[in-house]
Parts: C-alpha cells; sequence; structure tokens
C-alpha cells in the first residue's frame, strides 16, 4: 500500500509534466501597390499598411471571474498550474490527475472558498490539506476512489459547510473525519455502498440541514440510526433510491425533518407506518418507470392520518382504487404532486381538502379540464396540468370554483380554441400567471383575457396566435409584467397588437418575422413606454430603422442576437445608455467610428459570432474593443472572419499595425517627386506665358 502511495507521489514530478509551448504568429500584409497612373499613388499609399496578430500563449483554465475564479476541468493537469494567482476564491479542477493530495498541493491558494476536484482520480488525502484555508466552504470529491482519509485531513477550513463525497466508493460512516465538520450544513454521501443512516457517535449535526443518501444499499432503519440526527433540526434526508424495506417501530417518533425522500421504495405503506408521530414538511414517495412498486391503495395510505405532513410527492406510481376514500387522508395537505400517475380524472365528492393550496397534475390523461372536478378544490391558489398526454379540451367555466386561483399551467398540452380565452378562464379574477405556451393555435379577440385582469405574467411562446381584430387581445391586462409571444406566428404589422399593456417590462418576440426584415420607425413596439427587457432573436431582421426603438427609454435588456443585422443598426440604440446588448450571430463585419459612441455608453455587450473585418478598415472598432474588455462577453467567440488568413483569430487577439509601410513610403516619395517636377514645368510654362503677353 505505501509502494502504491509512493507511485502516486511519483505523478507530481517536474520530469513527468508535458507544458505545451506556443510561438507568437507574425504576419505582414501590403495592400495592392500598382496603379495605373498618378491619380492612384495616394490611394495606394493608404491602403499599403500592415498587420499583425499575436495567439494567447495562455491556453489553459479559463478565467471566469478576474483573479478569482477559474475553470481547469478536462486538461489532463497533474498539479495546481503556477499560472493561478494567489487570489483565487474558485476553483473547478474536475477531470484531471491527482491521485494524491499532500499539504502542499493547494497550499498557495489560501484564499480558496469553492474547489471542484470531480473524477481526478484521488485516492489519498494526507494530514493538513487545507491548514490553510480558513474560507474555504465547499469541497466536491465526487467520483473519486477513495482509499484513505487522514483524520486531519480536513482541518483548517472554519467555513466549511458542504462536503460532497458522492460515488467515493464509501461503504462505513467511519471512513469519514469528523474533525472540523462543527458547521457542516450539507453532506452528500450518495451512489455509494453505505448500509446504514447511523452516524459515528461524536459526529457533529447541530448544524446540518441536507443529509443525502440517494442510492445506497440502506434498506432498513431503526431507532439508533435515526437517533444520532437527534441534533439537528428541520433536517432534508434523502434515502431516494435505497428500496426500504423495514423501519423499525418509533424510528421517527416526535421527530421533525423539513424533507424526506423514499423514492423508489417497492411498498409506499412500510414508510408511512414508520412515519408515524412524525412532522414531515414535503414528503417525497415517487417512484421511476424502470423501479417495480406495488398499485397504491386506500388501504396504504392509511399512515398519513398518523403523522403530520403538508406536502407529498406520489410521482409515477398506479392507484388501484382512485376514490374519494382514497383522500380521507389528506386532510392536512398544503401541496400535492400527482405527476403522471396514469389519471384521467379526479372523483367529485372529495371532502376535506381545504388546505391544499397546491396540484399538480403533469403528464397525465385528462380529455377535459371540468374531470378534475375543481370543486373539491376551493383553497387552490396553484394548478398545474402540464404535458397532458391527450389532447385537452378547456371546456367553459371549468375552474369558475377556483377563485382564490393565482398561477395556471396549461403549456404542452395541444390546447386548441377558435375563441380564447373569456369562457376558458371564467372567474378566475385573481390570476397572475398564465402559461399556454406549446399548444395548438388560438384565436384571440379583442380583449380575450378580461376575465383575468390581475395577470402579471402570460406565456404563450409556440402558440400560433390567431388574432382576428385590429384592437389588441391584451388590452385589458393593465398590471401585466412579462409577456412571452416567442414563436407565435404574429402580424407585426398590426401596430395595436400590444396597446394598453402600461405596466409591460419584459417583451419576448423571438422567432417572430417584421415585413421585409425591418422594424419601420413606426411599429407595435411604440406602445409599451415602460419596457425594460426586449428579445428579438431569430427574427431574421436585416435593419433597424433609426427611431425604431424612440419612446422606449427605460430598456435596459436588448437582445438581437441571430439576425441579419449590420453595424449600421446601432444606431437605433443612440438613445439607450448602461444597457446589456446582445447582437450575437449577426451580419456585422465593419462598425464605423461614428457608432462606437453608443457602444461605449452601453454595460455589457455580445457581439460573438459575427463575421468581423480585422483590417485596418476597421481598425478604429478594433482598437475600442480591446479598450473594453471587460463590458464584452463571448470574447473566445468574437473572431476575424477576413482577411482569410486570419479567420478563425481571437479579436482580441489580433494587433493590426496601420502606419505606411516601406512600399507606401517609397510610393509617397515617388508621388511627391513627380508632384514636384510637375509643379516646376507649371511654373515655368506660366511665367512664359505671362513673358509672351507683355
Amino acid at each position: 500500500m505505501f509502494k502504491a502511495a509512493r507511485n502516486y507521489s511519483s505523478c507530481f514530478s517536474d520530469e513527468e509534466i508535458d507544458s505545451e509551448k506556443f510561438n507568437d504568429f507574425l504576419e505582414g500584409c501590403i495592400g495592392p501597390i500598382m496603379a495605373p497612373n498618378i491619380s492612384f499613388l495616394l490611394l495606394v499609399v493608404l491602403l499599403s499598411v500592415g498587420c499583425t496578430v499575436i495567439t494567447s500563449l495562455d491556453q489553459m483554465c479559463t478565467e471566469k471571474e478576474s483573479n478569482k475564479a477559474y475553470n481547469c476541468d478536462y486538461l489532463g493537469l497533474r498539479e495546481i498550474p503556477d499560472t493561478l494567482p494567489n487570489t483565487t476564491e474558485v476553483l473547478e479542477f474536475s477531470f484531471n490527475f491527482l491521485p494524491t493530495i499532500q499539504n502542499t498541493t493547494f497550499s498557495r491558494l489560501i484564499n480558496l472558498i469553492f474547489l471542484d476536484l470531480t473524477r481526478c482520480q484521488i485516492n489519498w488525502l494526507h494530514e493538513d490539506i487545507f491548514q490553510s484555508h480558513d474560507q474555504l466552504s465547499t469541497i466536491i470529491l465526487t467520483g473519486n476512489p477513495l482509499i484513505f482519509m487522514a483524520e486531519t485531513s480536513l482541518n483548517g477550513p472554519k467555513s466549511l459547510k458542504h462536503l460532497f463525497l458522492i460515488q467515493t466508493g464509501i461503504s462505513n460512516l467511519e471512513f469519514i473525519p469528523v474533525h472540523n465538520l462543527e458547521n457542516l450544513e450539507s453532506l452528500h454521501l450518495g451512489s455509494n455502498h453505505i448500509t446504514s443512516i447511523k452516524l459515528p457517535a461524536n459526529f457533529p449535526t447541530k448544524n446540518l440541514k441536507v443529509l443525502d443518501f440517494q442510492n445506497n444499499a440502506i434498506h432498513y432503519l431503526t431507532r439508533k440510526d435515526v437517533e444520532s440526527l437527534k441534533q439537528a433540526t428541520n433536517l432534508s434526508l434523502n434515502l431516494n433510491g435505497n428500496d426500504i424495506k423495514s423501519i423499525e417501530p418509533g424510528t421517527f417518533h416526535s421527530k421533525i425533518f423539513q424533507n424526506l425522500n423514499f423514492g423508489g421504495t417497492f411498498d409506499v405503506s412500510i414508510i408511512l407506518k414508520g412515519l408515524q408521530n412524525a412532522t414531515v414538511q414535503s414528503l417525497w414517495l415517487g417512484t421511476f418507470e424502470d423501479t417495480e412498486d406495488q398499485d397504491l391503495s386506500s388501504a396504504m395510505l392509511q399512515g398519513l392520518c398518523e403523522m403530520s405532513v403538508k406536502s407529498i410527492n406520489l410521482q409515477k406510481h398506479h392507484f388501484s382504487d382512485f376514490s374519494p376514500a382514497t383522500f380521507q387522508c389528506f386532510n392536512q395537505l398544503q401541496e400535492l404532486d400527482l405527476t403522471a400517475t396514469h389519471l384521467d380524472g379526479l372523483p367529485s365528492g372529495i371532502e376535506g381538502l381545504n388546505s391544499l393550496k397546491k396540484l399538480i397534475l403533469n403528464v397525465n390523461n385528462f380529455d377535459q379540464l371540468c374531470q378534475i372536478n375543481a370543486a373539491n378544490f376551493p383553497s387552490l391558489t396553484h394548478l398545474y396540468m402540464k404535458g397532458n398526454t391527450k389532447k385537452l379540451d378547456l371546456g367553459s367555466g371549468c375552474l369558475e370554483r377556483l377563485q382564490n386561483l393565482l398561477k395556471l399551467d396549461l403549456s404542452h398540452s395541444d390546447i386548441e380554441a377558435s375563441d380564447c380565452c373569456n369562457l376558458q378562464l371564467k372567474s378566475l379574477l385573481q390570476l397572475q400567471y398564465l402559461n399556454l405556451s406549446y399548444n395548438e393555435p388560438l384565436g384571440l379577440q379583442s380583449q380575450a383575457f378580461k376575465e383575468s385582469p390581475q395577470l402579471k405574467l402570460l406565456d404563450l411562446a409556440f402558440t400560433h396566435l390567431q388574432v382576428n381584430v385590429p384592437q389588441s387581445p391584451f388590452q385589458n391586462l393593465h398590471h401585466l409584467q412579462v409577456l412571452n409571444l416567442s414563436y407565435c406566428l404574429l402580424d407585426t404589422s398590426n401596430q395595436r397588437l400590444l396597446a394598453g399593456l402600461p405596466e409591460l417590462r419584459h417583451l419576448n418576440l423571438q422567432g417572430n418575422h417584421f415585413q421585409d426584415g425591418s422594424i419601420p420607425k413606426t411599429n407595435l413596439l411604440q406602445t409599451v413606454y415602460s419596457l425594460e427587457i426586449l428579445i428579438l432573436a431569430f427574427c431574421d431582421l436585416l435593419s433597424i430603422d433609426q427611431g425604431a426603438f424612440h419612446g422606449l427609454e427605460k430598456m435596459h435588456h436588448v437582445d438581437l442576437s441571430h439576425n441579419n443585422l449590420t453595424g449600421n443598426s446601432i444606431g437605433a440604440l443612440s438613445h439607450l445608455k448602461g444597457i446589456y446588448l446582445n447582437l450575437a450571430a449577426n451580419s456585422i463585419n465593419i462598425i464605423p467610428l461614428r457608432l462606437l459612441p453608443i457602444l461605449s455608453q452601453q454595460s455589457t455587450i455580445n457581439l460573438s459570432h459575427n463575421p468581423l473585418d480585422c483590417t485596418c478598415t476597421n481598425i478604429h472598432f478594433i482598437t475600442w474593443f480591446k479598450d473594453n474588455l471587460k463590458k464584452l462577453e463571448g470574447l473566445e467567440e468574437t473572431m476575424c472572419a477576413n482577411p482569410p488568413h486570419l479567420r478563425g483569430v481571437k479579436l482580441s487577439d489580433v494587433k493590426l499595425s496601420c502606419g505606411m509601410t516601406a512600399v507606401g513610403i517609397f510610393f509617397l516619395t515617388v508621388f511627391l517627386f513627380l508632384f514636384t517636377i510637375l509643379l516646376i514645368f507649371s511654373f515655368k510654362f506660366l511665367l512664359r506665358w505671362k513673358y509672351q503677353h507683355i
């Protein structure tokens, strides 16, 4: 074993480290040097310029935040690069090769707060490896085949709160060093070979909030197991994927948990009986497609009557006898998740669910919205029926008994209606959030949402909207703040389409097309004066009129990416300052000098994936670009497209020298010489002419 350790240590020798070296690339280019006559010589001089490109020597770690955060993943490194500054606080170092961690490995980086060492083939953690790292709060060791952790290997960090030991081969919790874990808030031990949740007697749990044992081999729970957690309050305990077969009576008596996850258990009744007299805020009892389980019956759910629970998840279960009796122990529930439970309706006459606020019925088999029998849930504020497997008919007034409903999600359910949505949303006067995205065509009349005047968010993305009137279908939504109309095949020439939305802050028009690929001076945007975020990506735009955005003085985020705009369209933003501007993936090659002040007054700009010109014609923009790197994002993808020999080179690496070359000086000298001769002959000619006319 010690021989193996010595072999691992040899991996840190300098002789075995491969360091790639890069040479500077220097290339000169000159413009045309031949001209048919003297009148073109000056033009030749102006075009005779030199250019140089310097490529980056640092192909290693990526800087995510200057002098603080670095990503070194997937680089095959065998040690911490010397190029990382001592001020580094966040280090992502996954998928490298560090079989042995010694007390010198990270000794230089004493400011570390977050350290990710996922799958670095770590076997040994020696003593005091973090002895100087007072601020280190998160250590991720996921996917490392740990053989040995010294008792003092985690000593040092006074702020250690999150420790990840997922898939590390641990089978005994005694393996984990307990020193210096007093402030630990989350311990993640998933996908190991652990058979018991009993922590060592001296394991500090006072501040523990999350204990994750998912996908281990824990099948039995005893009083002693849970007693080891007695100091933890409002703990979230994850036993998902362990298939609990037995719980000793009284194990959870008078215990209080924030979350308990027993997902994938074959017999749910074992869990509910074992939780007698327990208090749980959220109980997860769902199962999975590839997990064998018993159909749920009313008798199996009787255990809920003997415990206190606010939220329960029964995802993907089948019910053997779905009737009002199924819900007789659900009286205290505030949230019920029946996602993918193969339901085609809820029984009427369910009593006692007056406390239920949130009902999730995603991915079920309803034919009509009325089949949920909304009268069963008089206090409901949140209803989700996303991804219904059948074409869902909204019916008429199916939800009118839900007068407290605030949020309704009916997306991805093949809903189709020629006249939406007043009859369908009848009496939902308090509704604030409505999602009808990814559905079939919906016909909208004037004031199509007058039954829900309190709407603040309306999502209609990827739903073909057929607006059959010249007036706005949204004109009564005076409180609407977010409107998603992406890919709705809108008639954008209707200038009144967005009228009547005085509070609109966020508008997404992505994927809609404008006539002739242009946004004219007078357009549908000029009725939404409060707009702060505007998304016009993927709209096939060719140009934007200089006055198209006038009146939109409050905008601070504009996304014009993935269009065909040129640099001249930047002029439409001249009146905006301090905005986030996304111009990625357009047709911008040259940005004139006159437009640079507009870019300078913005906070963040993305110009990546544009066919940028890297010649002296664009020298003013390139100079500006290098002077403003801090406000630019997507630098790695902002590259030259022209001239050909610089194609694919990062703009930040290009260095142009746009003075006159030797060839230019030669032609200028020749031009001046010939011009002098011409002046002399002209002067002589004038003197001769004057003498002849005396």
